[in-house]
């Protein structure tokens, strides 16, 4: 059976985490705000270059299904935003590995998949959060998304290409706290 990854439900824990980061590296925690910020995949969001977030908005094509995409930075992290990209150039990765690719001995490289989920993992190790992988990100922002307003659901459903609302619930995790609170709810 496939693990089931999990938002992060916790809001508390959301801040902790990104405190978390912002100790350790700018980097990071970017990468983890814009996730939790933008929906987008790990994959996309590797991509991001510099120049993707010059401006108040991002406007990427989606790399798994080439769906175009466009938000805004969050306010929060503008400032941030700002700082870590001065001085780079707009062609530059957003997120660049500091190591060379070992295959392609290529510098200045997109980090990938695999570092992003150890760097998701070991701050989920300190948070005592289980069920973390790379779609964490995009489920914590949809699922706040559905929390703040459930009937921005039909906006998720468009986001993620669903077009049964069971499958955007049972993909952010709502389904499950349903059935955690009927569970518990018995006599």
């Amino acid at each position: 059976m496939m693990n089931r990854v999990q938002p992060i439900r916790d809001e508390r824990i959301i801040e902790g985490m990104k405190e978390y980061f912002r100790l350790r590296s700018i980097r990071d925690y970017l990468f983890f705000c814009l996730g939790i910020y933008s929906g987008l995949r790990v994959s996309d969001l590797c991509r991001l270059r510099v120049g993707d977030v010059r401006g108040t908005h991002v406007r990427i094509k989606e790399k798994k299904n080439r769906n175009p995409r466009l938000f805004i930075i969050h306010p929060s992290i503008r400032e941030d935003l700002d700082r870590y990209i001065a001085g780079k150039k707009d062609t530059d990765y957003l997120f660049a590995s500091r190591q060379r690719k070992k295959i392609s001995r290529l510098k200045n490289q997109p980090i990938d998949r695999t570092t992003a989920y150890r760097i998701l993992n070991e701050a989920a190790r300190e948070f005592g959060l289980q069920e973390i992988g790379c779609h964490t990100l995009r489920k914590t922002w949809a699922y706040h998304i559905y929390k703040q307003d459930p009937g921005n659901l039909a906006l998720l459903m468009e986001a993620f290409g669903h077009k049964d609302p069971a499958v955007t619930l049972r993909y952010i995790g709502v389904t499950q706290d349903q059935l955690d609170r009927a569970i518990a709810a018995l006599a």
